[in-house]
């Protein structure tokens, strides 16, 4: 334990000749909310707007000058990452990313490579790219570098808690850290041991760790929700369970994901900070932890911002959704002078209709339309579901029937 610190530490030492530590800060709003010190340990605000180019800095550092080509396959901030450290060592790097990777991940990519990085679009997932990428590598004899998967790796994400541990000037009492590889986590625990307190958060459609740890050993949780998709694996590394080996199963939680959309969208509203679906995990894991982190310090690891604002209308969407704010129906609608004014006249004076849709319009005596109501308060929903079955509309509910959702929402 105390060669790996002392690792760690050489590691965060090397990296101020390529960009400063994140900042620490504490929270008004959240430390109010849960009478306890919150901090969140800003990894959104590092050059690539997430903590992965700690690990690509460490494992690059130590195999230059033996290794000139390093190869990664990414659809996110691992590749910028990489390309970041490529261009910083003046080193290759090819970076194998999915066709179906969004043009403003591939634009950044290239953008912190430069001139030495070559982005290369393979198969449709990432599988295809990643075997893509370690063909490349036994091919031409090239450095792979792991987003998780690698002792050099997470002794680079380990900087985090060395960092955080100086700006506090003390231990903090608890960490709550996102798991995705796991590469940060083991890193963090690693270099803390058991002085404090940890909190490991996954995305609830990818809990591996979470069935690591029930098994002993990495499991395949195959098929996962990659809505977070910055944490979203369906195998956590087996050298990162080494690492993380022997944790509390009270200690790892997990979230659903259209929960976590509500701390994107109220740290962008209230707090001015943009971040990404695993960024904004450890924040609204906060309220599970809530009795055991009163009146203490407790660190949250925002671990990045790399959001694409073209997904704010869904994740707003999320949210609402979970909050109870928002709900979407199929009526069966009779067709009869009126009956559309009878049904507007059940709804309530904060009852608004975002979509109105006529699904079905050849049936000769009912059409059924999709209805989509905001309201502002979940407790609106039960006095107009009421209201509408005593008017004698026939109605069925589809907030949550994920499937259906996918066509017609």
């Amino acid at each position: 334990m105390d060669d790996f610190k002392t690792r760690a530490q050489s590691a965060t030492h090397a990296m101020r000749a390529v960009f400063p530590p994140t900042p620490c800060m504490r929270n008004d709003l959240l430390s109010e909310r849960f009478a306890a010190d919150i901090w969140l340990k800003r990894e959104d605000l590092s050059p690539v707007r997430s903590y992965k180019l700690r690990g690509a800095f460490n494992a690059m550092r130590k195999a230059i000058p033996s290794q000139s080509v390093f190869v990664c396959a990414s659809a996110g901030n691992h590749a910028q990452g990489v390309a970041f450290m490529c261009r910083h060592f003046d080193v290759r790097g090819v970076v194998f990313m999915p066709v179906t990777t969004p043009e403003q991940k591939i634009l950044k990519t290239r953008m912190f490579g430069g001139d030495n990085v070559d982005v290369r679009l393979v198969g449709d997932y990432f599988d295809a790219s990643l075997e893509a990428a370690q063909a490349y590598c036994a091919q031409e004899g090239a450095h792979f570098l792991s987003p998780f998967d690698d002792e050099d790796v997470i002794e680079g994400q380990a900087s985090v808690a060395v960092e955080l541990e100086t700006q506090l000037g003390h231990l903090p009492d608890h960490v709550i850290l996102p798991v995705g590889g796991g590469g940060l986590s083991a890193g963090v625990r690693s270099y803390f041991g058991d002085a404090c307190g940890l909190t490991f958060v996954e995305p609830a459609g990818a809990r591996s760790l979470a069935e690591a740890v029930a098994a002993g050993a990495p499991v395949d949780v195959s098929p996962i929700n990659s809505f977070v998709d910055g944490a979203a694996v369906a195998k956590i590394g087996a050298r990162t369970f080494e690492h993380l080996k022997g944790v509390s199963p009270q200690s790892v939680i997990d979230l659903a994901e259209d929960r976590i959309c509500g701390t994107i969208v109220e740290m962008l509203n209230v707090e001015g900070i943009v971040l990404e679906p695993a960024g904004a995990m450890a924040i609204e894991a906060l309220g599970e932890v809530a009795g055991q982190i009163k009146g203490k310090t407790v660190v949250c690891v925002v671990s990045g911002g790399n959001f694409d604002f073209e997904r704010l209308p869904e994740v707003k969407e999320r949210a609402q959704r979970y909050a109870g704010l928002k709900k979407y129906f199929i009526l069966r609608l009779p067709q009869r002078p009126g009956a559309l004014k009878d049904f507007l006249q059940m709804l309530g004076p904060q009852d608004n209709i975002t979509r109105f849709e006529y699904m079905k319009k050849s049936a000769r005596n009912f059409g059924s339309v999709l209805i989509g109501i905001e309201t502002d308060k979940p407790q609106n929903f039960p006095a107009m579901f009421q209201r509408i079955d005593d008017g004698g509309f026939t109605y069925t509910d589809i907030t949550n029937d994920e499937t259906l959702a996918q066509f017609v929402i």
